[in-house]
This record gives C-alpha cells, structure tokens and sequence, in this order.
C-alpha cells in the first residue's frame, strides 16, 4: 500500500481489506467509503460502486489496473486527470458488479477533513436536514459518518442527532455467500443488500464493452 499525505491520494491492491486501508490513513485525510468491513474487500467494494456514499464513486478513483473477463490486464486511468488518453474506463468499471474484470489494484483520491464523526440513531433511512458524506441503515439503526470543517461536522451532529458509535463496524459477518442486491437489512441510497444476492441487470452496453476489453 502507497499512501500520499501531501498529493492526497492512496494506492492499495484489490484484496486489501477496508479497515486495512482505514488504518493506514494519514490524520486529517478520509476516504471515498465509510469505517465498515464489506465482503471482497476494495475489489468488492469497487465493484459494488461503493457503499453508503452521497456523492459519485467513481469520481473518487483516479486510477485502476484490473484483470477484464478475457484474462486482459488493463491499466485505466492515474494519478492526474491530463495524463488519461482514450477511453475512460474507470467509471464504467465502478459499480459493474464485474462485468468488466476483478481490481488488481486501484488508486483513491482522499479528502481532507479536520473534523469527523460516526454516528447513529433509531429510525429508518431518511434524508436529515444537513446530508453526511456517508448515510445507511442497518436494522433499527440508521448510521451516519461525516467529516470536513469542524463547525460543519457540529452542525450536522446537532442536526442528526443519535449516538456516536465506539470505533468501526464489520459487516463480513452478514453475508456468508457474499454481498448482493436483494432484500435485506443493509440499506443504503442505491441499493438494499442481501446475502447472497443478485446483481442488477447489466445494460447491453456493458455486455459490448466486456466483450472488446
């Protein structure tokens, strides 16, 4: 694992577990996805198109080298936007369920925050009045991670109310057959999360581009 505090960006291979890439932070610099263990680790992650975030995956993940389902090693992307030439691919492949191949190795802008904060309260997914940068729900509890200017992390904490929530959490355990979209007690924005569940339908043009990758 590479990580730059001062170009603010981190660079780990696909099986790296996701509290791993946590503890390996710089102080004051986040990630594009919450303190949570989730099965398949940034591979999965990155397939799946992240978890819980409020904003675009996708354009979190400057760079990815990745294997495509032809046995292709394919290197898409870098550390800067001007350096890309041809096709964008790396966000068709955030969020394919991979349709386009398995990570090898991926390469994530990290955000700068002097403030942070995990919380959660009872009650079902539901928009509050400030959004976090990070919102899902999980049984009878919704849960909330936020961070950025300290004002602005107090105001949301008054705002949501709840609980703080002692370290990180590992869902691992939920999902024995894997991490699938189907009905379940993990809910996010995009999708309700099932053990064992399916993929969303692919569009027909992932079908043509996982065919001439």
């Amino acid at each position: 694992m590479k990580v730059s505090a001062a170009d603010q960006y981190l660079i780990a291979t696909g099986d790296t577990r996701l509290l791993e890439v946590w503890e390996a932070l710089p102080e004051g610099l986040f990630l594009p996805f919450p303190p949570v263990e989730l099965p398949g680790g940034l591979d999965g992650l990155l397939k799946r198109g992240g978890f819980a975030q409020t904003f675009f995956m996708g354009s979190e993940v400057l760079g990815l080298k990745f294997r495509s389902p032809r046995g292709h090693t394919v290197q898409a992307g870098g550390l800067t936007v001007k350096n890309v030439q041809g096709y964008d691919l790396v966000r068709p492949f955030v969020g394919s369920f991979g349709a386009l191949g398995d990570v090898l190795e991926a390469t994530l802008r990290l955000r700068p925050g002097r403030a942070s904060i995990f919380l959660r309260r009872r009650g079902e997914l539901a928009e509050p009045p400030l959004m976090p940068r990070f919102m899902w729900q999980e049984g009878i509890y919704t849960y909330a991670f936020h961070f950025g200017h300290p004002l602005e992390v107090k105001r949301f904490r008054e705002t949501f109310g709840g609980e703080e929530v002692p370290g990180t959490l590992d869902y691992t355990p939920l999902f024995p057959n894997g991490m699938g979209v189907g009905s379940g007690n993990l809910i996010d924005l995009r999708f309700s999360w099932a053990d064992g569940g399916a993929k969303p339908v692919m569009p027909e043009v992932y079908k043509r581009l996982a065919d001439a990758i």
